[in-house]
């Protein structure tokens, strides 16, 4: 029976997330084999499917992850008590912030998803739309009030910035001239800038 810890105490699927996420960045998902995953881990075959059903399952939680813990911190700038347009900024800067503390997971994910089965492509594309949906409900409640313009749907508003978000892995570099918080309050300024009335 595989331990359900290493010597630091680490779990098995946080090992086994760790080592998929390093070696799908470095070779590719299609390339990485189950047992380089398992190898890399230092776990059995068996210990990798009993936390996971499939290397796919594997690729969806290397996403949903991410994805989980942007959705907990969005939920908790929207439902602030601050006016719409700081928590809008705070929420807007913290989904490029988080992105690149996560790049691997992004860019794997955005690189493999074409991998998903139908039913798993179907399932990580309705935790993203609540998301997305949740960011919207942010701009359009400020398009409401008066506090930003409505001029441009607010669809295409969240469209606008999480294209530059979803970018992110296709330039962002750590020893670049820019901080994460830095890129985050750029992208975050000119999304406010173009919501101004």
């Amino acid at each position: 029976m595989a331990r359900t810890t290493d010597g630091n105490g680490t779990p098995v699927p946080q090992r086994l997330l760790a080592a998929a996420t390093r070696l799908f960045a470095e070779q590719g998902y299609d390339r990485t084999s189950v047992q380089e995953i398992v190898e890399a881990a230092g776990v059995t075959k068996g210990a990798l499917y009993h936390y996971f059903g499939s290397k796919e399952d594997l690729l969806q939680e290397v996403y949903s992850r991410v994805l989980r813990l942007q959705q907990e911190r969005l939920d908790a700038f929207a439902e602030a008590d601050a006016p719409v347009d700081e928590r809008l900024r705070s929420a807007a800067a913290d989904v490029v912030v988080t992105t690149i503390e996560n790049l691997d997971d992004a860019s794997i994910f955005f690189r493999s998803m074409h991998h998903l089965s139908p039913e798993k492509n179907k399932q990580v594309r309705s935790e993203r739309r609540r998301y997305h949906e949740r960011f919207r409900a942010l701009i359009e409640e400020g398009q409401q009030s008066g506090v930003f313009s409505d001029a441009t749907p607010a669809d295409l508003v969240v469209d606008y910035h999480f294209g530059s978000v979803h970018h992110l892995s296709t330039w962002y570099r750590p020893d670049g001239p820019l901080s994460p918080q830095q890129v985050a309050d750029h992208l975050a300024d000119l999304l406010l800038r173009a919501l101004r009335p």
